[in-house]
């Protein structure tokens, strides 16, 4: 490997994709020698706007390639666990976008590959990673603070086939196995094993075929709870807002920003390098391939998560 660690952005063109090539321009050990997304005109504009010096399509092209150390596959959900698999049988490290599939069994089938490759091999769950809940982590690790509750809503208005940027999808996003991912994930992360789980839902979209509304009820093994509520029907504001409610504090999270229970900022800005969460998650990539260790957010310690939307998943059929 080379002093800067070479990486192709597959799905390049896409909202998500163009946030990590933002993220990684900030990362000093990180080189961008590949990009890929579905057209060559669409690969090469890209190219071009983040002084990429090539420009494909697909994932094969990039898995052909000699200079290419790790993958980020930001690609559609239904692709993240065949193209996981691909990548670590190529030889490559990957980080994969959440979720890393929308099956539970594709979620094991992945892991299995990757625990007999000895590469670096995670997801991305970004909360994990955003000062905000990284500042809740760390006063949990210190003893100082103990979930007693989560009440989280994760609220878009989406009721065409769009993404984040307003751009028409090619694939259908989904509340249990994206969206959930987020909070089930973090849930966990903060309070502990998830022991109990319960989840209703509303009307199914009559041309997307996915609920726009669900509830999900969730229990870990400390006996702190979460109360999760999801919609892609809110006109109103969109994101993600977290309430920990704690034995010695009250914290509100609103993606890399912090605040306590009576709506007063916290300061994060000491808490790690950067106030951009999908950099951070990035950069905790590039140090695990780097050390030659487990990544936090790594596929065996994210699994637990997918076990729990597949069970999820059979209460809702």
């Amino acid at each position: 490997m080379s002093d800067r660690i070479r990486i192709a952005v597959v799905g390049a063109t896409g909202a998500f994709g163009r946030k990590h090539l933002d993220a990684l321009a900030e990362i000093e050990d990180a080189e961008v020698t590949v990009v890929s997304g579905t057209t060559p005109e669409k690969a090469q504009a890209i190219a071009q706007q983040y002084g990429v010096p090539t420009a494909v399509v697909g994932l094969d092209a990039v898995l052909a390639r000699d200079d290419v150390d790790a993958v980020i596959l930001a690609t559609p959900t239904g692709l993240h666990a065949a193209q996981t698999e691909a990548v670590l049988a190529a030889g490559k490290h990957v980080q994969v976008e959440i979720p890393l599939a929308d099956s539970a069994a594709d979620a094991e089938a992945a892991l299995a590959v990757a625990e007999g490759t000895g590469l670096v091999a995670m997801v991305g769950h970004t909360r994990r990673f955003n000062p905000s809940h990284q500042l809740v982590h760390d006063r949990i690790a210190r003893g100082e603070f103990a979930v007693q509750q989560m009440d989280v809503q994760t609220y878009f208005f989406r009721r065409t086939n769009t993404n984040a940027q307003g751009e028409a999808r090619s694939w259908t996003d989904h509340l249990l196995w994206h969206h959930a991912a987020h909070t089930v994930d973090l849930f966990a992360y903060q309070a502990g094993r998830i022991v109990q789980a319960n989840a209703i839902q509303g009307p199914i979209h009559p041309e997307l075929g996915i609920a726009m509304d669900m509830s999900i009820q969730l229990k870990s093994e400390t006996g702190a709870i979460c109360t999760l509520s999801l919609s892609f029907n809110n006109d109103g504001p969109f994101g993600t807002f977290f309430r920990y409610i704690g034995d010695t504090a009250t914290y509100i999270a609103r993606y890399d920003d912090l605040y306590d229970g009576r709506d007063q900022p916290i300061d994060v800005s000491q808490v790690a390098v950067s106030m951009n969460g999908i950099e951070l998650q990035d950069r905790e990539f590039l140090a695990a391939i780097r050390e030659g260790r487990e990544p936090n957010s790594s596929l065996r310690q994210v699994i637990d998560c997918y076990r729990v939307l597949g069970r999820l998943e059979e209460q809702l059929a």
